[in-house]
């Protein structure tokens, strides 16, 4: 799983970046399965050759996402099984970004891994980064408690919950500022980062085709590549509380501009996806276009 997981690292924009967004959204609406032809059709569509596909494809099987499987004659990929349930939490995550109140409740994890197992903490670290954590020491992570699950769920697949206690509390206290604080647990900048060039790429791009008429070819180009830098934002913000923010963060704006750019685009880019795969499917993840709510 955590070599699925590595594909993190992939930079948005980028053909490898771009082919596992396609396979995220529509290949489990497609049963599973989509042909090497109409995955080169639908790269080819945001204007990406098809030398270039065929080597993210290899890419994207090294990591262990997908593997070849040929139906009725017609060579395809398949998602292996482990990567289904990963990619339903990954739609809880990219379509319902959730945020914390004053009053929500926080998760401690501490940990302490025998010295023969580095790696592993080089690898509980790297993945307690990647789902929203902050580090108040290098043993000691902090994260809102609604990541609880995902918290257990790293430390069982690396096999190390017999060195990690995990606490749910309170607010923290800290000398000072909680403020203060969180910003130096969490990269702020970076995250920052993330949500401002997801307005910057996408917001004028949604802005001009929003009353436009356009076909499900483009459609399909300006939401895969929208969702394609947004799929990275909630996962390194972890939704901290307003207060403990400063006072212009961008992360209402962004999750705004998902919600505008999925509802105004995601059925024709569905739609495109069907007319090149010769399989009607429905819109995936239709049930998340629905006003955002702190959660």
């Amino acid at each position: 799983m955590s070599e699925i997981l590595d594909d993190m690292d992939s930079r948005p924009g980028s053909t490898t970046s771009l082919l596992r967004t396609i396979v995220g959204i529509y290949v489990r609406e497609l049963g599973g399965w989509v042909s090497v032809a109409d995955l080169l059709e639908l790269m080819d569509a945001l204007g990406v050759p098809d030398p270039r596909t065929r080597t993210a494809i290899v890419r994207v099987k090294k990591k262990g996402l997908l593997v070849p499987e040929t139906r009725d004659r017609v060579a395809g990929y398949r998602l292996v099984d482990e990567a289904v349930p990963m990619l339903a939490r990954g739609d809880r995550r990219v379509y319902y970004p959730r945020s914390m109140s004053a009053d929500s409740a926080w998760c401690l994890v501490s940990f302490s891994i025998p010295e023969e197992n580095r790696h592993l903490r080089h690898q509980l670290r790297r993945r307690l980064h990647w789902i929203g954590c902050g580090t108040v020491s290098p043993a000691l992570w902090i994260c809102p408690a609604y990541l609880l699950e995902e918290v257990e769920e790293i430390l069982a697949e690396l096999e190390v919950r017999e060195h990690a206690t995990v606490f749910v509390t309170e607010r923290p206290r800290v000398a000072g500022p909680l403020a203060a604080a969180v910003a130096q647990w969490w990269d702020l900048d970076e995250i920052r980062g993330h949500h401002e060039q997801f307005l910057t790429e996408h917001g004028p791009d949604g802005a001009r085709a929003m009353d436009a008429v356009i076909s499900p070819l483009e459609a399909f180009s300006i939401y895969i590549r929208s969702i394609d830098t947004w799929r990275i934002v909630p996962y390194i913000d972890p939704g901290l509380p307003a207060d403990l923010l400063p006072p212009d963060w961008p992360g209402d704006d962004s999750s705004a501009l998902l919600h505008t750019l999925r509802a105004r685009f995601s059925g024709l880019a569905t739609d495109f996806v069907s007319q090149v795969t010769g399989t009607r499917i429905d819109n995936p993840g239709r049930d998340a276009i629905r006003p955002l709510s702190s959660m």
